[in-house]
């Protein structure tokens, strides 16, 4: 037998810490290789973490609530030996009692949590050796893209798979600029007419990388308004069919995104990013949508949005919400985001001041739809109308560029109706 740390893996490429949801092994217990051992939640997604051996729970060193930084040791297992009776190159030789010394480095900086559970399946499936594969992650990290293009490359192949298709050539994105410390509130004790909440992985993670976004980004703000009212009738005309059909509800979101994706192939600097001193288009849209949790945010991705109908984009966001609200999102699920859109309107609100999401360099709001007088040629009537706010990053555009982006997205709300195909 042999002694292997696990340590906190960094699930996304902005998460710096963990918090142990659960472990779903106790001391004592046997494990397989790959079988899950502790369910992990970031600010992104709640993931089980599958055992990087077979053999048994020696020590848990980190108890279940407890949040911890990416690479901390978080348990001991006893593992069986290798075939051939040599030890496991990725296992310490042995635990040592008192401070435990960082894990030894894979990459220059990286510790080998810095694998993601899948990349980890991946390169055991194609008997990769990850410590050959160049990582274009940011600070160096390894993805599923670098492990597949290496697979590709060396005429790898997974059980049951044909060989995978070289990932597209991507810009590394640099280290991310870290943040200005902020001073710590000095800890009091509660009086009789407050309360000290605990906040707790997520809401910690949410509000480093809020604190991060405003220091780091010059946001700017802008406002447009949308008279709406035929789409609201299209939607009141197609709803129950659409749900009859689909099985899912159709909201007006996936026409937003529709007339945002549209417009964004029209001005595609706003899906983009700012990385060292320069600006990095992306040639492909992913939209972030943000869904509310009774505890928190968490923001899914519809990838390739810019390719799917309405009813796609509908279909997609049904499945992305029902998981999201069940707990039941993967690491894939929330990352990649290339803008985000937030249906504010949702819980009432006319006018929003949204926090872009790093490294995006915009996030755009939807508000409620409100039945008002409007004037219409020289004429008053009743109008649905809808008010869309964006946020911006004021080193990739201008005022001028989002101005003409937002009235791109005006035509398009304004111009759905009854000829407005869903397919």
């Amino acid at each position: 037998m042999s002694l292997t740390t696990v340590t906190m893996p960094q699930l996304g490429e902005s998460v710096v810490e963990g918090t142990i949801g659960a472990w779903l092994k106790a001391v004592g217990d046997r494990v397989e290789k790959y079988e899950p051992l502790v369910e992990v939640i970031t600010d992104k997604v709640n993931t089980e973490i599958p055992s990087p051996v077979s053999g048994v729970v020696k020590e848990i060193l980190v108890e279940a609530g407890a949040t911890v930084k990416v690479g901390t040791p978080i348990a001991v297992l006893s593992a069986e030996e290798q075939a051939g009776g040599g030890e496991p190159s990725a296992a310490p030789a042995a635990v040592a009692h008192g401070p435990q010394p960082a894990p030894a480095p894979v990459t220059p900086g990286l510790p080998r949590g810095v694998y993601s559970p899948l990349v980890r399946r991946l390169a055991a499936e194609y008997g990769i050796d990850l410590r050959q594969v160049k990582g274009t992650g940011a600070g160096g990290r390894v993805t599923k893209r670098d492990v597949l293009a290496y697979a590709a490359g060396h005429g790898g192949a997974a059980p049951g798979h044909g060989a995978a298709a070289p990932a597209p050539a991507a810009v590394a994105a640099g280290p991310a600029a870290a943040a200005p410390a902020l001073a710590p509130a000095a800890a009091a004790p509660a009086g009789a007419d407050e309360e000290i909440i605990p906040a707790d992985g997520m809401r910690r993670a949410i509000a480093q990388r809020m604190a991060q976004s405003k220091q780091a980004i010059p946001h700017a703000w802008t406002m447009i308004e949308v008279d709406v009212t035929r789409l609201v009738a299209l939607r009141e005309g197609m709803k129950e069919e659409f749900r009859r059909r689909e099985g899912v509800d159709l909201t007006y979101v996936p026409f937003f995104i529709k007339a945002v994706v549209e417009s964004l192939k029209e001005f595609p600097r706003l899906n983009a990013s700012w990385q060292d001193d320069r600006i990095v288009v992306k040639k492909r849209i992913h939209i972030g949508v943000a869904v509310g949790l009774e505890d928190g945010l968490v923001v899914p991705v519809i990838r390739d949005a810019d390719r799917l109908s309405i009813a796609g984009i509908a279909r997609t966001l049904a499945d992305l919400v029902g998981r999201a609200r069940a707990g039941k999102l993967t690491l894939e699920d929330v990352q990649g985001a290339t803008i985000t859109v937030n249906n504010t309107g949702a819980f009432g609100s006319v006018a929003s001041y949204p926090i872009i999401s790093p490294p995006q360099a915009a996030i755009i709001t939807m508000e409620a739809i409100v039945r008002r007088p409007v004037v219409v040629g020289d004429a008053i009537g009743i109008r649905s109308m809808m008010n869309v706010c964006l946020s911006f990053d004021h080193r990739v555009t201008d005022g001028l560029y989002v101005g003409r982006f937002l009235q791109s997205v005006r035509r398009r709300l304004e111009g759905f109706g009854p000829d407005t195909a869903l397919y």
